[in-house]
C-alpha cells in the first residue's frame, strides 16, 4: 500500500498522463517494488531530458509526449547513461551509478518504450540500439558447511556478542535461531520470510507458503533440523494470547511483523563474529543454500525450482559454480573400458 501510494504521488506530480496507462498495463507483471523503482528512474530520465536535451528545455516533465519519446537518439540516451555515472540530484545530492544502476535505469526506459510500441503508441523505440552496460560478475560469497554450523552456534550461545547484545539476544535467541535457520534451510528471500503468516506454517508434513515475486504463492519444505527450530519459535509464538489480531510469523520486539531490514541486521550481528572474512547477507544465505543443493542433487532444474527463478540461467550463473569435488568426481564418470573393472570394482566382491 505504501509502494502504491508512492507510485501516485510521482504519477501525480511528476509524471505525464500518459505513463498512467504504462504503470497500469505492467501492474500484473510486476510487483510494487519494480512499478515504484520504475517510477523514480523514469521521473531521474524526465528531468534529465528537460534539463539537458535542447528541444525539450522550457518544458516540464508533465508536459513530455509520446512523441518526445519517440524522437529521441540513440545517442541521447547514451549520453543520459553516461550523465547518471556522477551527478547531483534535486536536493544536492552526489549520486554515483556504476555499471549495475545504469544496466536498471536503462531497463527502466526500456520497458516504456516497448510498452508503448507494443501498444503502437510510438513506431520508432529509441532503446533498440543501445546497448546495456555490460556487466562483471561478481564473485559469489557463500558459507561453506562448516561455517553454517558455526553461525547457528553464534545465534544459540551468544558467544562473542557485546554484554549489551547478549542481554537483547536472550529475548531474540529462539526466534533468530529460527530465523537463520529457516534461510538457511530452505534458501527463501528475507522478503518471503517476513511475509509468513502463522497459517501458513504446517509442522504435519513440514511445509510452509510463501509469496514469490509477482505475487505467486507456492508451497515449500523445511527439514527436520529446521523444523526443531522453527517449532520451539512457533511455540512461544502462539502461546502470546495478546497477540490474537497479529497474523505475521516473526514478529520484533515491539510485537509486529518483523522488517527486511531487522532480519539483515540480525544476520550481519551474527555473521561478523562466526564468519568476520565474509560479509553475509540474508541473500548470501541463499546462496549457501543454492551451492550446497547443487552440490548434493547435481541437477540445475531443481534448484531453480525450489528457489523460484524463472530462468535457469539464473540459477546457472549465480549457485553452479563448479568447485574442485565436482570436477574431480566428474574423471570417474566416464570408462574408457566398459568390462575392464576399476579399483572400486575389485574391490567389492561379485555377486553370484
Amino acid at each position: 500500500m505504501e509502494n502504491v501510494a508512492k507510485i501516485e504521488r510521482i504519477l501525480d506530480d511528476d509524471l505525464p498522463d500518459f505513463c498512467r496507462e504504462y504503470f497500469v498495463g505492467i501492474s500484473t507483471g510486476t510487483t510494487t517494488l519494480t512499478r515504484l523503482n520504475y517510477a523514480y528512474d523514469i521521473r531521474t530520465f524526465f528531468n534529465y531530458l528537460t534539463k539537458k536535451v535542447y528541444r525539450l528545455k522550457g518544458k516540464s516533465t508533465k508536459e513530455i509526449t509520446p512523441a518526445d519519446i519517440e524522437a529521441l537518439s540513440a545517442y541521447e540516451i547514451e549520453a543520459y547513461l553516461n550523465y547518471v555515472e556522477i551527478y547531483k540530484d534535486d536536493n544536492g545530492n552526489l549520486i554515483r551509478n556504476g555499471a549495475r544502476g545504469k544496466s536498471r535505469k536503462l531497463a527502466a526506459i526500456r520497458s516504456l518504450t516497448r510498452y508503448f510500441e507494443k501498444k503502437q503508441l510510438i513506431r520508432h523505440n529509441p532503446t533498440s540500439t543501445v546497448d546495456t552496460p555490460k556487466l562483471r560478475e561478481k564473485e559469489i560469497i557463500r558459507l561453506e558447511s562448516d561455517e553454517m554450523g558455526a553461525l547457528l552456534d553464534v545465534v544459540d550461545t551468544g558467544d562473542g556478542l557485546s554484554s549489551r547484545q547478549q542481554k537483547y539476544q536472550e529475548n531474540t535467541r529462539v526466534r533468530d535461531l529460527a530465523i537463520v535457520s529457516l534461510l538457511l534451510g530452505t534458501g527463501i528471500r528475507v522478503s518471503e520470510l517476513v511475509g509468513i503468516d502463522l497459517d501458513d506454517v504446517n509442522f504435519k508434513d513440514m511445509s510452509f507458503v510463501v509469496t514469490r515475486k509477482g505475487g505467486a504463492r507456492v508451497i515449500l519444505y523445511f527439514s527436520e533440523e529446521v523444523a526443531g527450530y522453527l517449532y520451539d519459535y512457533y511455540g512461544m509464538r502462539i502461546a502470546d494470547k495478546t497477540l490474537k489480531n497479529e497474523p505475521a510469523l516473526f514478529l520484533s520486539l515491539q510485537k509486529r511483523r518483523i522488517t527486511t531490514r531487522a532480519v539483515e541486521n540480525i544476520v550481519k550481528k551474527y555473521s561478523l563474529i562466526a564468519t568476520p572474512l565474509k560479509h553475509i547477507t540474508p541473500h548470501k544465505l541463499r546462496s549457501t543454500f543454492g551451492t550446497q543443493l547443487y552440490r548434493n542433487t547435481g541437477d540445475i532444474y531443481v534448484v531453480a525450482d525450489v528457489l523460484g527463478h524463472k530462468d535457469v540461467n539464473t540459477t546457472k550463473r549465480h549457485y553452479a559454480a563448479i568447485t574442485e569435488d565436482i570436477r574431480r568426481s566428474a574423471s570417474t564418470k566416464v570408462r574408457l573400458y566398459s568390462d575392464k573393472p576399476t579399483e572400486s570394482d575389485a574391490a567389492t566382491p561379485e555377486k553370484e
